[in-house]
């Protein structure tokens, strides 16, 4: 488990997440810390993976070139609100979105370091299997994260972000290929993953990360 010595508790502001580039805000988003505070139970996490989406040019966005459904609409919305949709019919995927309105890019988070309420977090499984947040479905779960918040804002008091470790080193960030999305062809190798190097909640599934 990485040690965290300094935290900051500073909501971050609607400027963060209206930049026009999603790619540069996944890996900013490394060493923030996702909140939730559903029921009083406050939970925190530390980003530690995470990967971009593009609404256009990008096979594997859910908005790509402009296509809306039902569940993607709130993709088109201001940065800086939640989109969670449900995978395979279990697990829900707690995306952030970026850039104006209209543009639906999206950053997925993919995995978490736990820094509080982690009693909280372990009530939410069934099973006494160790804590650990490393993928998008179980994050989500820990942290009480369900669709009902798609569209949520990420400035109120349900799920936010936080500015989380000061100073965290750059050279700490791995670069590498989305994982599962082989259907996006060309677009499944774009280099749009981030992770904290090392860090034992990071997904496990790449060989050659």
């Amino acid at each position: 488990m990485h040690q965290i010595e300094e935290i900051s508790s500073i909501k971050i502001q609607p400027a963060f997440f209206i930049g026009d580039d999603p790619v540069k805000i996944a890996r900013e988003l490394i060493g923030k810390t996702l909140v939730s505070d559903i029921n009083g139970q406050l939970t925190k996490g530390i980003i530690v993976e995470t990967e971009a989406y593009r609404g256009v040019n990008d096979k594997a966005c859910h908005a790509n070139n402009g296509k809306m459904t039902k569940r993607n609409e709130v993709m088109y919305g201001e940065g800086g609100q939640a989109y969670v949709y449900l995978c395979y019919g279990i697990h829900h995927l707690f995306n952030i979105v970026t850039n104006r309105k209209d543009k639906a890019d999206a950053v997925l988070v993919r995995a978490l370091q736990a820094v509080e309420g982690e009693a909280y977090m372990k009530e939410r499984f069934t099973s006494r299997r160790r804590l650990l947040l490393n993928g998008p479905g179980v994050l989500t779960k820990a942290m009480g994260i369900t669709t009902a918040f798609s569209g949520e804002s990420l400035m109120g008091n349900t799920v936010w972000l936080e500015e989380g470790i000061c100073g965290f080193p750059p050279d700490e960030i791995v670069v590498s290929r989305r994982i599962g999305i082989d259907y996006a062809e060309e677009d499944a190798e774009l280099p749009w993953r981030f992770y904290w190097k090392g860090n034992e909640n990071v997904s496990k599934i790449l060989a050659n990360d």
